[in-house]
């Protein structure tokens, strides 16, 4: 089985709307979202309306999906977060809201071997940045493979034999040792934060236990004319730029 997946994709439509004709060349049979879906952008209801098309068969909730349905205070946001989160919440309706609202918490297992993850599979909003953290989250699932966001940064960890990696085109490609697990972050759809401003995404093949990691151009400056015409924060238009 081979799976698309999404995460932190924050309101971006235009990063998405790239990355799902992307993904296309790859004929992936399912797709996964790993939450925060809105958050940021400037496009929420657009990329609900995708997402939902998209019918996927894992989708879990993030930190910005839940604060920005209202279900949980942005007492933990920076300024410009919170007033993100809360024009997300006045522009979207009320039907989006509820359906935000209804996300699951992850962590969510999708088959025998796989699971997801917003943050860490023993805490939805910690982030995982280190080995430590990465150690500890495979110490607490049994998967063999966790996929998890939230960091906005691409990443492999492993604990024992280091996944076999090769590159095609661009696309850093790993193979999972055998018998060992692995927790692997696809990086952000909407908001990269590695230094590299195109859009993240990954495929996983079940069968074959080799996971991609993509990366695809998107119309950056369309991304920020449309949090200018919002009227939110410059600084969230400006960093999509630099990928921060």
């Amino acid at each position: 089985m081979r799976y698309l997946i999404l995460s932190d994709i924050h309101g971006n439509v235009h990063a998405l709307d790239a990355v799902l004709e992307d993904a296309t060349r790859h004929a992936c049979d399912r797709v996964l979202c790993l939450g925060d879906l809105v958050g940021y952008g400037a496009d929420p209801a657009a990329v609900i309306a995708r997402v939902r098309e998209l019918t996927p068969v894992g989708l879990i909730r993030g930190n910005h999906d839940k604060v920005c349905a209202g279900i949980e205070p942005a007492a933990s946001f920076n300024l410009l977060a919170k007033l993100a989160a809360q024009w997300t919440h006045d522009v979207l309706s009320p039907t989006d809201l509820e359906w935000l609202a209804a996300l699951p918490k992850g962590p969510l297992r999708i088959e025998s071997g796989l699971e997801i993850c917003h943050g860490a599979p023993f805490n939805e909003d910690h982030y995982i940045f280190d080995r430590y953290d990465a150690m500890r989250s495979l110490d607490s699932t049994t998967a063999r493979v966790c996929l998890f966001g939230h960091t906005h940064v691409p990443a492999i960890f492993a604990p024992a034999d280091q996944p076999e990696h090769w590159s095609v085109n661009g696309t850093d490609c790993f193979r999972l040792p055998a018998g060992g697990q692995v927790l692997a972050n696809v990086g952000s759809v909407g908001q990269p934060r590695d230094g590299d401003p195109r859009a993240a995404y990954g495929v996983i093949d079940t069968d074959t236990f080799e996971i991609e990691l993509c990366r695809v151009p998107y119309d950056v400056e369309g991304a920020q004319a449309a949090i200018r015409k919002a009227g939110l924060p410059e600084w969230l238009a400006a960093r999509l730029a630099r990928g921060e």
